[in-house]
């Protein structure tokens, strides 16, 4: 039988359609993440697509889904929708093993494929310090470590002293058995000083499964130290007669037990007058026999320590006197200095008033006994024999 031209015609236009239709039509599929323990939502879409079949299969190249038709026997893998343009699985409960490329395939001639690879997130375990004791005595060295199991990628540990970030720490990471997931430790080493005392250490695990909300584990410092002690005197300048106040100011842990006043190595001398009042010593009447060195003592279970002042007393009246003998000899000496100054002034007129006058008088020797001015001419020339003489007396 032969075709007309025009039927063969219509022929090859129509099989240039389905062609150009099945060279149009492509699997579309998105890579996703997900935390172990959540559900993954596959989605596979085709834009143009002539009634052809859509599966899903697994990275072990399982059937999970045939259109609408379950091929796997799997109780955490479900049906969302299924369509010639659509077909959507979802994984609820996702484990570390269901990690992998899963496959949707557009059953045409040939088959067309598109990958969507499923990543896992292994959260991190909370994480636990050891090495911690309390309390630790100023100058120990504490070394604390901190350790995080099952993170998927590695986790991050940082190291925190009060908010603030400790930079000199260790960081170990280690595969876990299952050679998916990951140890991690971070080991913090530093030397215990009274001024950590109740100072929050933490260790804060970072990771992208945790969803900008990191684990963290804290220890508060426990330092117990010496007794620091510093005497603070009421006033700088105690006067007979007065009173004083010595405060002993002390600190250390545990706290120091009330504290014991002693004067130059003995016990206070006068008990009605010097009163203890917990860390004070009063003095009430101050005397010149109050002075002296007067020492505070404090101690704890870790020892002792002190401090010593210097009491001196300070007599008003002997002030007074030394003040007014001062001014006296003040007095005294500027009046010598303008005495000694008037008197060289006075000699120093008289000095040059007369030697002024010997000088005229020599200048005019030879003129008075010369008869002529010939011989007034020859006595001047004579004169400078004595020129040095003259010089003597020039001013």
């Amino acid at each position: 039988m032969r075709l007309k031209p025009s039927v063969v015609l219509r022929l090859y236009s129509l099989c240039g359609i389905l062609i150009q239709g099945s060279q149009g039509q492509f699997p579309l599929t998105q890579n996703v993440t997900v935390i172990e323990g959540e559900t993954a939502t596959l989605t596979c879409r085709v834009d143009q697509n002539d009634n052809t079949s859509l599966q899903w299969s697994n990275p072990a190249q399982q059937t999970l889904y045939f259109d609408d038709k379950k091929a796997l026997r799997d109780n955490r893998i479900e049906l969302l929708r299924a369509s010639w343009h659509e077909l959507t699985i979802r994984v609820t409960d996702v484990s570390l093993s269901d990690e992998g490329q899963y496959t949707c395939s557009l059953f045409t001639m040939p088959v067309k494929t598109s990958k969507a690879f499923l990543t896992v997130l292994g959260v991190p375990e909370i994480p636990q310090i050891s090495g911690f004791i309390s309390p630790v005595m100023e100058g120990d060295r504490m070394e604390l470590t901190c350790k995080t199991s099952g993170s998927k990628p590695a986790a991050d540990i940082r190291w925190f002293k009060n908010d603030k970030e400790v930079k000199d720490v260790k960081y170990l990471k280690e595969e876990d058995a299952n050679r998916k997931t990951f140890t991690v430790s971070s080991t913090m080493n530093f030397k215990a000083d009274r001024s950590d005392d109740g100072a929050v250490v933490s260790c804060r695990v970072d990771h992208e499964s945790l969803n900008s909300t990191p684990q963290i584990a804290m220890q508060v410092l426990e330092i117990h130290y010496l007794p620091s002690v510093k005497i603070i005197p009421s006033t700088l300048w105690p006067e007979e007669g007065q009173s004083i106040t010595l405060i002993c100011e002390s600190k250390g842990k545990p706290l120091p037990d009330p504290v014991l006043w002693t004067k130059d190595g003995g016990d206070l001398p006068d008990p009605e007058r010097m009163v203890v009042n917990g860390r004070e010593l009063n003095i009430n009447s101050l005397n010149r026999t109050d002075n002296g060195t007067y020492r505070c003592e404090a101690a704890n279970s870790i020892g002792l320590n002190s401090a010593e002042y210097v009491l001196i007393i300070h007599d008003p009246n002997a002030m007074a006197e030394k003040d007014a003998t001062d001014h006296a000899v003040i007095g005294g000496i500027v009046a010598v200095v303008v005495f000694v100054t008037l008197c060289s002034i006075i000699l120093l007129g008289r000095y040059l008033a007369r030697h002024k006058g010997t000088y005229l008088t020599n200048e005019a020797k030879g003129a008075e006994d010369a008869p002529d001015a010939d011989t007034a001419i020859i006595n001047a020339e004579g004169s400078q024999v004595n020129a040095e003489e003259k010089k003597e007396y020039f001013i």
